[in-house]
């Protein structure tokens, strides 16, 4: 048996590779081929668009998929949720559909787009909004660069940003949040009712997680004697107590903990300062809670 997994094409496509890698699968892509070669027999690869992944897996050509969940709720696909994979950086972080008119123009809030036209490639959500708003007015749907659509070509958009510089840089205000949205990994019913592709599911989810947890975060090493250990402790972060275990040489002991990776580069000085030797910093794959 196998389980049908889509990889999304497009932008969220290294990045989930690479992701997947952090959690021990190694997916392979080839230019030529829209199945990639992945090193678990038990997994059987496919490349779609994000945009498209939800109704795919609604229809039982995949078992499940990662895909945002702006494109499940687009497609309005009866599909089970698996996993939220949220990140605060790269490709995993939340991301915002906005609506945004010219900052030269006068409209303030949604109720002034009344009977205007609105681009944007999310068009049923966007459509679903502003009926829930009660406000009517032109959806079109927008193949790209949204952005430079208005004034010309709309009075407003509805676009994904994640900290709205590009918005700004057209010189957009935003108006509102229409949809807040994260990556998913998303599954068929039937295949979710399936004993062993269910377990095939929470087996990645909880290795996806465990990569998830792992980014931006390094494991560090150190020596120190065992009277110095109080001053060590003190320059730590105190989230969490690091592991202490002691040396063959009872002076001595070893102090394992997990931290920020930006945080490091201040720490070590401060903790070689408060005594720490043989200080060693490595790369972490996964955090499994």
């Amino acid at each position: 048996m196998k389980l049908k997994l889509g990889v999304p094409k497009g932008s969220l496509e290294n990045a989930t590779i690479d992701l997947f890698r952090r959690a021990g699968f190694n997916i392979t892509t080839s230019s030529r081929s829209y199945f990639p070669a992945i090193d678990d027999p038990e997994i059987e690869c496919m490349l779609i668009r994000a945009q498209e992944m939800a109704r795919y897996i609604e229809d039982g050509v995949l078992d499940a998929g990662l895909t945002g969940r702006d494109w499940v709720e687009e497609s309005e696909a009866q599909v089970e949720t698996v996993a939220d994979l949220i990140y605060a950086k790269q490709s995993f972080g939340k991301v915002r559909w906005v609506l945004a008119a010219p900052e030269s123009s006068p409209f303030r809030t949604i109720e002034d787009l009344e009977g205007k036209v609105i681009a944007t490639e999310l068009v049923a959500t966007t459509k679903r909004y502003l009926q829930k708003k009660g406000v009517r007015a032109k959806v079109e749907f927008s193949w790209g660069a949204t952005e430079v659509k208005p004034p010309e070509l709309a009075d407003a958009i509805v676009e994904v940003t994640e900290t709205g510089s590009s918005l700004r840089a057209n010189k957009l205000r935003i108006l509102d949040t229409v949809l807040e949205s994260n990556t998913q990994l998303i599954a068929n019913r039937d295949s979710w009712n399936d004993g062993w592709k269910r377990r095939k599911l929470q087996d990645i989810k909880m290795l996806l997680e465990g990569a998830i947890n792992a980014l931006g975060k390094v494991g560090l090493l150190l020596n120190v004697r065992a009277k110095d250990l109080s001053a060590i402790l003190s320059v730590l972060p105190a989230l969490k107590n690091p592991t202490v275990s002691p040396l063959s040489d009872q002076e001595w002991l070893a102090v394992n903990t997990i931290l920020d990776e930006t945080t490091v580069r201040v720490l070590i000085p401060r903790l070689k300062e408060a005594g720490a030797q043989d200080i060693v910093e490595y790369p972490l794959n996964k955090i499994v809670n």
